[in-house]
């Protein structure tokens, strides 16, 4: 095409282009183009993670050796820290206020350091799973990887973490008279049902921590509340009877779920001493149902945000 300008010059138009009145997405599909960190499908997104599999355990065991790695005593601090607190919990409760109940110290130091442990491994793995994100920017925007790899990464350390912990627990249970038995296998399913229950949790934390970075201020409190309501430091259920609380709020409370892997564990490792009538009924079908549930919504939860971690 051409037109004559007032000077009596030729100019020449360019021709109308074979993308004009085309969409955006059309544009897209007609050139081969992608949207950068669109949301793969649910499947497509388990198969990426299983493909980072490697760099997940090696984030985690990497994540575990450099906890520690400006503290003189290094690696000591992952069970010393849960024996300081068990000690302070035992001067507290078992001491001053009476919490252990009718147990004697032979079984409520067994029945207190196993609570602890376990409760940990639940309260660091929420507390490491709000920060996955928030605290992993610059990772999370200059590599192209399924999110999901830090929140599990995450309660896949504090799962090696309560693993060496465990040593420790193995001694103290030996020091006061429990020794080995057929029901300390029961421990292997127990951790498992725990470590996917924690680990959907940590992806709940961690789509929630992404989006409001004070909700790391606040678990601290929420987390402290959650251990008293799980009996931690004494006998929930001969507790809340003593106090003529409602058979109601006996079960909600021993069914939650920190008090139920507590119990299991107490139930596996403590031979004798420990009322095994006061686990709550079905036990073993709750803890599956809390580790099913946890694990399949929040894993779909943190999911559905993929395209939106590390953005604005």
């Amino acid at each position: 095409m051409s037109e004559t300008t007032h000077d009596s010059a030729v100019a020449m138009s360019a021709p109308p282009s074979p993308d004009d009145g085309l969409t955006p997405a059309q544009l897209a599909h007609k050139y081969g183009l992608s949207q950068s960190g669109a949301r793969p499908g649910l499947f497509e997104y388990v198969r990426q993670l299983w493909d980072r599999r490697h760099f997940i355990a090696a984030f985690s065991s990497a994540k575990l050796t450099a906890q520690y790695s400006q503290a003189k005593l290094g690696q000591v601090w992952q069970v010393a820290t849960p024996l300081l607190n068990a000690l302070v919990y035992f001067f507290i409760f078992g001491l001053l206020m009476g919490g252990r109940g009718s147990m004697k110290n032979d079984v409520y130091i067994p029945f207190l350091v196993t609570g602890v442990f376990v409760f940990t491994f639940t309260q660091s793995s929420a507390m490491a799973g709000v920060r996955a994100i928030a605290g992993n920017l610059g990772l999370v925007r200059a590599l192209h990887f399924p999110r999901a790899s830090l929140p599990i990464s995450f309660a896949l350390q504090q799962l090696q973490q309560l693993l060496f912990s465990m040593i420790v627990l193995f001694l103290i249970l030996v020091g006061f008279g429990h020794y080995p038995s057929w029901s300390w296998l029961l421990i292997f399913p127990t951790l498992a049902l725990q470590y996917v229950f924690n680990t959907g949790l940590a992806l709940v934390m961690a789509r929630a921590g992404a989006k409001t970075p004070d909700l790391a201020q606040l678990l601290p409190f929420i987390m402290r509340t959650w251990m008293y309501a799980s009996g931690v430091m004494y006998n929930l259920t001969e507790q809340l009877r003593g106090k003529h609380a409602p058979e109601w709020l006996i079960n909600t409370l021993a069914s939650n779920p920190a008090s139920v892997y507590i119990d299991l564990m107490r139930f596996s490792l403590i031979n004798h001493g420990f009322n095994k009538a006061d686990l709550p009924p079905h036990v073993w079908a709750l803890a599956l149902g809390w580790a099913v549930v946890a694990g399949a919504l929040g894993f779909v939860y943190f999911w559905k945000a993929e395209e939106r971690y590390g953005r604005g």
